[in-house]
């Protein structure tokens, strides 16, 4: 009808893929994935066709679906704005299946450590929201907030209606109060800023990979190499389809771009600087099915967040009233009627969505005749671009999208390291790591005195990081590590300070 406009996930969408994770059926899922692939030119990558082979390749010689999935994270979405019953079966289904899931920045219950509801991927908004030692030493991945979904610069947004005493306790602040994170995070204000923070969590947890979330922007590429030059390991680019439901319609409308330019400018820029090799580069924002994963991968994307989707799997009806705190179904409330009453989620859903996701994705990769998702990373030869059915679609200039420009061929299309090293070392960290390791295994009170200069940073979280892992959030007892420094201190001394 006139006037109408055309909803991504409209009511068929919806029914169909709820029909299907609830069923277990990949033929159901089909249906609702030749829905997707086939609707009507909504997003710049329905414009683009990919190069079919007329004889696919046999099923058996590509990836399996278990690699596949290792590529699949959930978005960041807190507890807070989920229901913890939802944040938790979105956590155990992306553990089952070897993908991540993102805590989002509202911390989260220490009773979930080291079970299989744990959020292996910890969001940090700077100091706030429940970031804690013993947080960030439980994550795989600690991924620093610069942009919230579709919203350049801002971090989420929680009504005071949604923050119950549960949520106010693990926020460490008080119920009823909205919690919104000043942009962008009131302490980076240059990629310094930024590099700092990247190696402050890199101290207190080495052994997880550091990730920077970026918003599709014009200039997001040059972005993207400074994030990179300041040693992240992985770059989220979030397209400008997603953000939290509780967010006000002006953080909400017209802003960001579709991640169909912001990856495709950062897959460019990183390689013309020589600096693709080192990081891995994530997009989500709207990923719905298997070919949007290959369109993705195609343009520069080598892991997939997804948001939406996964809460569509859980029973989210996409009402549009996650402000609210009256969510019918029970996905984003705190409301705990409403919860026990309605919300019908199972992780067994969410594992169906994903490997019926990677399954699809098989399928495209066999017609397309490469064997592996790695192989197809920046493969944009594999894209035609379509003339469009309107005349505003006509007009659009997408060719540059699919542009290597004068990078040489030689230049890495992908991640070829297992991490990003800061050439910082922190030898003073680690010196004081071996000299109160007897005092942090037996709690036994030791005095330390070090000569300190400016380039000695972040000191004080390594050994912070080493108490959590080994006392958790109850640290150690009061003054039982006393440490005297002479000298001059460099940045973030005493940073993510733990009891003790």
């Amino acid at each position: 009808m006139f006037g109408e406009e055309f909803h991504a996930y409209n009511p068929d969408v919806v029914q169909q893929l709820q029909k299907a994770v609830k069923q277990g059926d990949y033929a159901l899922y089909r249906q609702y994935a030749d829905t997707v692939n086939s609707r009507p030119v909504a997003m710049f990558r329905d414009l683009m066709r990919v190069k079919t082979q007329e004889t696919p390749l046999p099923i058996d010689e590509i990836e399996p679906v278990d690699s596949i999935l290792k590529r699949f994270d959930s978005a960041g979405m807190s507890l807070g704005a989920l229901s913890p019953e939802a944040h938790e079966a979105l956590a155990e289904g992306m553990n089952r299946i070897g993908g991540r899931s993102n805590s989002g920045e509202g911390g989260e219950d220490p009773a979930r450590y080291g079970t299989i509801r744990t959020s292996k991927i910890k969001q940090v908004a700077s100091g706030r929201f429940g970031v804690t030692p013993t947080y960030l030493v439980n994550a795989e991945v600690l991924q620093i907030k610069v942009a919230q979904g579709a919203k350049p610069g801002e971090g989420g947004q929680l009504p005071g209606d949604k923050v119950s005493e549960t949520i106010a306790r693990l926020r460490h602040c008080k119920p009823g109060t909205p919690l919104i994170s000043p942009p962008p995070h009131h302490d980076i204000y240059s990629i310094e800023d930024l590099a700092q923070l990247i190696f402050d969590l890199k101290q207190v947890n080495p052994d997880a990979l550091v990730s920077v979330k970026l918003v599709a922007e014009p200039g997001v590429g040059t972005v993207a190499a400074g994030v990179a030059k300041a040693y992240a390991d992985l770059i989220t680019i979030s397209g400008y389809d997603g953000g939290t439901g509780a967010s006000p319609l002006t953080s909400v409308k017209y802003a960001g771009t579709p991640w169909e330019l912001g990856l495709s400018e950062a897959q460019q820029v990183l390689r013309a600087n020589g600096l693709r090799g080192r990081v891995l580069v994530q997009t989500d924002g709207g990923l719905k099915t298997g070919l949007d994963v290959v369109k993705a991968a195609i343009l520069g994307a080598e892991s997939f967040g997804f948001g939406t989707a996964p809460m569509i799997a859980l029973g989210c009806k996409y009402l549009r009233i996650c402000h609210l705190n009256n969510c019918a179904t029970g996905v984003a409330t705190q409301n705990i009627t409403l919860r026990k009453e309605h919300f019908i989620g199972l992780p067994e859903m969410v594992v169906n969505f994903f490997r019926f996701v990677a399954e699809e994705t098989r399928e495209w990769l066999a017609k397309l005749g490469v064997r592996s998702l790695e192989e197809l990373i920046g493969r944009t030869d594999l894209l035609e671009l379509l003339p469009g059915e309107t005349e505003r679609q006509q007009r659009l200039k997408l060719d540059v999208l699919l542009s290597h420009g004068d990078i040489p061929d030689s230049e890495p299309r992908f991640c070829i390291q297992n991490r990003n090293p800061s050439f910082d070392k922190g030898e003073l960290a680690e010196q004081m790591v071996l000299d109160t390791a007897t005092a942090i295994a037996s709690k036994t009170p030791v005095q330390l005195r070090y000569g300190i200069r400016n380039y000695n940073r972040s000191i004080g979280a390594r050994v912070s990081g080493e108490i959590a892992k080994t006392w958790g959030s109850a640290g150690l007892p009061h003054d039982c590590i006393t440490v005297d420094f002479e000298g001059s201190a460099g940045q973030s001394l005493g940073v993510w300070n733990a009891p003790g």
